[in-house]
């Protein structure tokens, strides 16, 4: 089920918000959890409903991992319980999202010809994936202070977050699960809840899925574009990402209010950052808090001088680029990463001073260009793509690539993106006054025109 469908957010949206506030206001408090783990899985199984076993498995498994690491007495059985459930998660990613990679390579290097497996990859995976390990983590730290597994397993898979993120953390979500005083509807949260809802609603079917559009035309025909057009087509594959997935993350947010549950922000106008290392602060800001804490940190850090450190940063982005997806092009696009930040720690101590927008520039052409490698579907693709960009590739016959304020407000978009305030710091003015029910109502219909004439398109980070 898609946020931007109509079943969502006529039926499924209001149903469950009406039952969980009627069991809490009756003090019911511990039905409607039950409610709302109930909904979440149906939620979560709209798409396919025999990954909803897997879900399951995967919860009871972790919650049990996490509970016996924090209750064992012997160090020795508290890294046994953790690495058991280490190794189970991992299993799965490296099953579900590798396996075929894994065989496809050996094919490819040893001239063996065995079977692809063709699995469909779940819905979610990287996401409750990642927010386990980390509770696993915590748990073996000793930080974990709530082991009621209906508690836990509402955390998990409540709905908003569920199937992309942000990978919320234990300590923000289950307080405010478990605090009565948020059990029951308030009208501010509500109405602002709303309010950024429909700003990330726009954000995907009015921004996103027009630029989506041009971006799939431009990849088809990736052989017969001039430069100009490459850059276009980059240039709008940037946009799309950017409003796709930062609507997604508006979204959850909204949705998340509804409840009275402040999820973690996942972007604050990443685009407008002067080095690559600001780049990944701001943007999927739980996905690089989540690297930084349970990855990089655990790896060494920056604790043993400077050489391992650079070393480590390299492993943590490639690594974070696999994550991604089972092709090269994402284990190239963050080893690019990767060196890019080495640079920019390298370049910093020469003191050389770069003006803030040529510092903004250089950063957002470095991200452009790595875009290529994380959109392309193979390495020859985003290489004839780059060659285009720079007059390189061979003499072919370009196609038109039709751009108009219409079809697609480029430089609007860019605007938006570059240069005004970002969702969340447009929220924190929201008012429950005349003039923000305006713009709410204003985007309502903007909205409904749009989902009505536009066919519905599966958010990007549904494939990662």
């Amino acid at each position: 089920m898609l946020f931007n469908s109509v079943e969502f957010i006529f039926a499924f949206l209001p149903l469950t918000c009406f039952i969980y506030f009627l069991l809490n206001r009756y003090h019911f408090y511990v039905y409607s959890k039950v409610w709302l783990l109930f909904a979440s899985l149906f939620f979560y199984s709209w798409w396919n409903p025999r990954y909803l076993i897997l879900l399951a498995v995967s919860i009871i498994i972790n919650f049990l991992c996490a509970k016996k690491t924090a209750d064992a007495i012997h160090i020795f059985q508290k890294k046994a319980f953790l690495i058991a459930g280490l190794v189970f998660n991992l299993g799965l990613l490296v099953y579900y999202k590798y396996a075929d990679f894994f065989i496809e390579n050996l094919n490819t290097v040893s001239g063996s010809d065995f079977n692809l497996l063709y699995i469909i990859l779940p819905l979610g995976i990287s996401f409750f994936t990642f927010q386990q390990i980390a509770y696993l983590v915590d748990s073996y730290k000793g930080t974990v202070q709530d082991f009621n597994f209906l508690h836990y397993a509402v955390f998990v898979t409540f709905f908003p977050q569920l199937i992309s993120g942000p990978i919320v953390h234990h300590k923000v979500i289950l307080p405010q699960l478990l605090d009565k005083k948020l059990a029951h509807p308030q009208a501010t949260n509500i109405a602002k809840g709303i309010f950024l809802f429909q700003i990330g609603l726009a954000k995907k079917i009015i921004i996103a899925d027009t630029f989506g559009k041009l971006v799939s035309r431009g990849y088809l025909n990736f052989e017969s574009l001039d430069t100009i057009q490459a850059w276009v087509t980059t240039f709008s594959y940037t946009i799309q990402l950017y409003f796709d997935f930062s609507g997604y993350a508006d979204m959850a947010i909204g949705l998340g209010l509804l409840f009275n549950i402040k999820i973690t922000n996942n972007f604050w106008s990443p685009h407008k950052s002067e080095n690559i290392q600001q780049f990944y602060r701001r943007w999927h800001i739980t996905l690089s808090n989540f690297l930084r804490d349970y990855l990089y940190i655990p790896l060494g850090g920056n604790r043993f001088g400077e050489a391992r450190m650079h070393l480590n940063l390299f492993l943590t982005f490639f690594l974070g680029g696999l994550w991604h997806g089972a092709n090269w092009t994402f284990a190239i696009w963050g080893a690019l990463n990767g060196l890019g930040l080495i640079f920019h720690r390298l370049f910093q101590k020469t003191k050389i001073y770069v003006p803030h927008i040529i510092a903004v520039l250089i950063t957002f052409i470095f991200v452009l260009l790595m875009r290529v490698f994380f959109r392309a579907e193979d390495l020859n693709m985003a290489l004839v793509i780059l060659k285009s960009m720079f007059g390189l590739a061979a003499k072919m016959q370009s196609f038109d690539l039709i751009v108009s304020i219409y079809d697609a407000p480029i430089w609007l978009a860019g605007i938006v993106m570059l240069f005004l305030p970002n969702s969340t710091e447009v929220t924190e003015k929201f008012a429950t006054n005349r003039r923000y029910l305006f713009y709410t109502m204003l985007m309502i219909l903007l909205n409904l025109i749009f989902l009505n004439s536009a066919g519905k398109q599966d958010f990007l980070y549904f494939d990662f």
